[in-house]
């Protein structure tokens, strides 16, 4: 167990040695490795030090390997820990990268940005979808409103609005998470009722009622809404 020791010190010292230079991710993955390198370790030390199962102990009775076996079982549960911060750490870095990709791409503030995203993701919704969405119903107006009365990002209107939050005013509209938190929501409904994503943007663009009309009376309903908002989306694929 020394040399054990010696190793892991070893190990520990050279990851120190860089330590305040790394970010939280690079931590994380030096802090997994040397995780690894230690349940290796003892593995190995286990195979050359410990003595056959045959083989006795000072008491007499058969030799178990329980020390090195509680060893392994100790490193065993700290490297799932640490597995499930690396992939905490993945999941967060993805967030990130897309959180600065799609600022650049609409020119949208970072709090903006956040926001959708994150509301998407609670909602259920394709970020990217959703993202989408938004340019094209208020080019990310808070205060958008139109000739139709649809409020905000989203461009809710209070009929719609009510179903999901019967007691809300038109002015709560114009709040953003409360406006983007309903029209995803509604968006969602729409693509499980649909199974369609373009028939679906098309009832949230035109209202469903319209849409069954002109489908009943054998007439497309496509007014190019979709095709415009679903032009080089690769969700669908």
């Amino acid at each position: 167990m020394i040399h054990l020791k010696l190793i892991i010190q070893r190990f520990t010292a050279a990851v120190v040695e860089t330590w305040d230079r790394l970010s939280a991710t690079q931590r994380l993955t030096l802090r997994g490795a040397a995780l690894l390198g230690a349940v290796l370790v003892v593995g190995a030390l286990a195979g050359a030090q410990a003595p056959p199962v045959e083989a006795s102990s000072d008491d007499g009775g058969a030799y178990t390997g329980t020390a090195v076996q509680s060893q392994f079982r100790h490193l065993r549960l700290s490297l799932d820990l640490t597995e499930g911060e690396l992939e905490l750490a993945r999941l967060q870095l993805e967030r990130a990268e897309d959180l600065l990709r799609y600022s650049a791409l609409y020119q949208i503030p970072a709090d903006l940005t956040e926001l959708i995203y994150d509301v998407a993701v609670r909602e259920g919704i394709d970020p990217e979808l959703a993202f989408r969405l938004v340019k094209l119903e208020s080019g990310f107006s808070t205060r958008a409103l139109s000739v139709a009365n649809a409020y905000g990002l989203a461009q809710v209107q209070p009929a719609t609005a009510r179903f999901y939050a019967p007691m809300i005013t038109p002015e709560e509209l114009y709040d953003p998470e409360t406006n983007l938190s309903i029209g995803f929501r509604y968006l969602r409904d729409l693509l499980e009722a649909y199974g369609d994503a373009k028939i679906a943007l098309l009832a949230y663009n035109r209202g469903p009622t319209r849409v069954k009309q002109l489908m009943e009376a054998g007439k497309d309903p496509a007014n190019g809404y979709a095709l415009i908002l679903l032009e080089g989306y690769e969700g669908l694929r």
